[in-house]
Formats: C-alpha cells, sequence, structure tokens
C-alpha cells in the first residue's frame, strides 16, 4: 500500500479527532464577526476557498480566501488564517512575516515544529493527521473538518459517509475516462478545484473543475463519450441530463461533499495504478515549495 492509500484511508478516525478537539481551539480561531482572510498554496488554497464559503455562507464575518502569493495587502482584515501542512512553505512564511505586527495571524499546520511557529501570532497543530506523502489528503480534509466543527457545521453524517466512501466501489468505467471535469457550488467549489488537482498530481490525468452553472459557459464543449463529469454537492437542474446527453459519464455525489473528496482521492490511487504510475512519486513535485 501507498503513503497515499494509507493516509487517505486513516481520514475517519482523524475527522472524527478534529471535530472533538474543536472546542480546545476556539480562542485560536476566528470568532463570529471578524473579518477574515483564509491562505494557503495549492491543496490549502482550494480549502480555504471552501472554508470562506461556509464562514460567509453561515454569517460569521465576511471572509475571503487567496493564494498566499496573491494576498492583497492595501485590504485590511481583523484575521488572516493560514493553511499549512508542512509549516515550511515559502509563500506562506512571507506573507505572515509581512503581516507580523500588523493584523493577527493564525496558522493551521500538520507540524508545530517548524518556521511556521514563529511566524504565525497562533498556532494550530494536527499532528495527527500529518503525512508522508507529497500528495495531500488527510491532512486537507482534517483542518477542513475541524474548521466546519468550529463554525458549528460539521455534520454527523461526514464521518459515516466517509466510511461509506472508503468501503464502496467506484463508479463502474471510471479508471478507464480520458477527462474528468469536477463542478461545484458555494463551499463545494472549494472541493471541485482539488478534486482536479488530486487526479493531476496522483494520475497524471486531464482534470478541470468549475463552478456548476458556469460548466454550461463553454467546458461542456469538451464532454463526450469517455469523459466524466462529477458533481460535488447538489447539481442545478437539468445539469445531469444535459451531461448524459453528450456521452458523457455523469457522477451525483450522494455522500457529504467532503467525504464525496474521498472518493476522488480514491480514484485518482486507481487511475494511477491503471497507467503505472506510482502516487507517492508525483511527477515534478515536492511535499513543500522552499523557494
Amino acid at each position: 500500500m501507498t503513503h497515499v492509500e494509507d493516509e487517505l484511508r486513516s481520514q475517519p478516525e482523524c475527522w472524527t479527532r478534529a471535530a472533538a478537539e474543536a472546542g480546545r481551539y476556539a480562542r485560536e480561531l476566528p470568532p463570529a464577526g471578524e473579518r477574515v482572510a483564509v491562505v494557503g498554496c495549492g491543496t490549502s488554497f482550494f480549502m480555504a476557498q471552501a472554508v470562506a464559503a461556509l464562514r460567509e455562507g453561515a454569517r460569521q464575518g465576511e471572509t475571503d480566501a487567496f493564494a498566499a502569493s496573491e494576498f492583497p495587502h492595501h485590504r485590511r482584515y481583523d484575521r488572516v488564517l493560514a493553511l499549512t501542512r508542512s509549516g515550511t512553505t515559502t509563500e506562506v512564511l512571507d506573507l505572515l512575516a509581512r503581516l507580523r505586527g500588523r493584523t493577527p495571524t493564525t496558522a493551521v499546520t500538520a507540524d508545530a515544529h517548524t518556521p511556521v511557529r514563529e511566524a504565525a501570532d497562533r498556532v494550530v497543530a494536527l499532528d495527527h493527521a500529518d503525512e508522508r506523502s507529497v500528495v495531500q489528503t488527510r491532512f486537507a480534509t482534517t483542518a477542513l473538518t475541524l474548521l466546519r466543527a468550529h463554525l458549528g457545521l460539521h455534520p454527523g453524517t461526514a464521518v459515516a459517509d466517509a466510511r461509506t466512501a472508503l468501503a464502496d466501489p467506484l463508479p463502474e468505467g471510471l479508471v478507464r475516462c480520458g477527462q474528468f471535469t469536477f463542478l461545484g457550488r458555494g463551499w463545494t467549489v472549494g472541493l471541485a478545484n482539488e478534486a482536479a488537482l488530486k487526479m493531476r498530481e496522483a494520475s497524471l490525468s486531464w482534470a478541470e473543475a468549475y463552478p456548476a452553472m458556469e460548466y454550461r459557459h463553454g467546458p461542456v464543449s469538451v464532454s463526450t463519450a469517455g469523459t466524466a463529469t462529477w458533481m460535488i454537492g447538489e447539481a442545478p437542474d437539468g445539469l445531469a441530463a444535459q451531461v448524459r446527453a453528450t456521452g458523457a459519464s455523469w457522477v451525483h455525489g450522494a455522500l457529504d461533499p467532503l467525504a464525496e473528496l474521498v472518493r476522488v482521492q480514491r480514484l485518482a490511487v486507481a487511475v494511477a495504478a491503471a497507467r503505472g504510475l506510482d502516487p507517492d512519486r508525483p511527477r515534478h513535485l515536492t511535499r513543500s515549495v522552499i523557494l
């Protein structure tokens, strides 16, 4: 079993612990009413998109998401929340250094014994969700689970759905598809972006992601026999029929959206295996980008 497989299978236990411990981190995480920016790189940026949409949707405060390298320094926030698995990513550390003494910062990381400990004002360490793999799985979803629980939005079905996502067979025929499109709405747009990234990283697949309603505005043109469109969350009316009419496979995510992401992680590993690739050694990638 690869590191990726081992780590993605541990997610139900990681989520259970994160949800149970959310209360102890209440002082470190943004309270309701603050104006917050959530930042990260790669997978962590896509989790930031999900967190921002969840927090605004819960009316707990204006919340924006940015890639750490694209943070708008002319804007003012009550707090910046940084997501960084390694605690060593250059763009995140540079941003936290620039914000020191000007904007309060909190970092959520898998390893507090790294430079992020000194760079951020406060640190939340999810060391039980740390990973050996280059391709992120359990840290990202565990961090999002922690933040969902902090917002009061962690559903009781999420862990059970994750177990289902790990146990049930993948949709038939997907491993042979030549192109994958992932769609989301609201907070699941970030999950769709992450799903496409997982397919690219682990299996070198042609994978794209869009807000579900935007799919009709051009991207649907790539859908045909031998491609797959996967909806994470509730689909807009009529979209499933439109996709099926192209000849593409339609996958409707019936589980909790975060559990659907677990299914996509499994698909990425399965496609990698079918193509003779090692998902623990993704092409041109390292565990942390240090410049």
